[in-house]
């Protein structure tokens, strides 16, 4: 059975688009008017959230989807987006609405488990490639096993932790939004093809981001290990 089940569905439109979501919230005065940011920030964990509200001076933007600041330090052209949800579809959901108010580039940070005996709780992983094993990716682009992100951001993304000395390692990431269906055999598997990282967002923010022309990048840090094929949890919102 191809995947999706409708044949040829790329080549026809949605009959209801973010735009049209956005130009809803409008129309009931749940959409705030606030400077739209060149750039956002997608963060999942709480902790990254309370420390960027703690540590740096923001404007907060109140919205009815999304906690959502502006960097002040940036001149509010970076912001951030912060309890969306997580896994692929909240993702991509709140991409979606991001790029209908005219955001143009995106770093996702998350934590994700590591596939390798070679990284460790706490390593910064950037995502080169992702596999897509996860749903959401297959509705934007004909299916194949990777999806990718924008190669002059993450460049960027990569300058900037070096110029930071903070240490990371580039590589693939295994999207999979069925954390409780995460086999053994399809661990080893991965991690046999060299494979550092499972998540569950890259694949489909990379796919939504193609599809809507706009640039993003992904960057992890590992939250546990799954090397040993038993995970190992360590890192949990710290």
């Amino acid at each position: 059975m191809a995947f999706p089940n409708f044949e040829n569905k790329h080549q026809n439109d949605a009959f209801f688009s973010p735009k049209d979501f956005l130009n809803y919230l409008q129309q009931i005065n749940a959409l705030p008017e606030f400077e739209i940011p060149e750039a956002l920030i997608l963060c999942y964990q709480n902790s990254l959230a309370q420390y960027i509200e703690k540590n740096e001076e923001i404007t907060q933007v109140n919205n009815s989807f999304t906690r959502m600041w502006l960097l002040n330090s940036t001149g509010n052209k970076v912001g951030v987006c912060a309890n969306f949800g997580i896994g692929a579809p909240a993702a991509a959901i709140i991409l979606e609405e991001m790029v209908a108010l005219g955001v143009k580039k995106f770093i996702s940070i998350g934590t994700a488990g590591s596939l390798q005996n070679s990284s460790d709780i706490g390593d910064i992983i950037v995502c080169n490639k992702a596999i897509r094993d996860e749903g959401v990716s297959h509705h934007y682009l004909a299916s194949d096993k990777y999806a990718y992100p924008s190669p002059v951001l993450t460049d960027r993304l990569k300058s900037e932790l070096t110029k930071n000395d903070l240490a990371y390692t580039e590589g693939v990431s295994w999207t999979i939004d069925a954390i409780y269906r995460e086999t053994v055999a399809e661990a080893r598997h991965y991690q046999a093809e060299g494979v550092i990282t499972v998540e569950m967002e890259a694949s489909a923010l990379m796919a939504v981001a193609q599809y809507r022309e706009v640039d993003l990048a992904c960057a992890f840090v590992i939250s546990d290990s799954l090397a040993e094929l038993v995970v190992s949890l360590e890192l949990i919102d710290k």
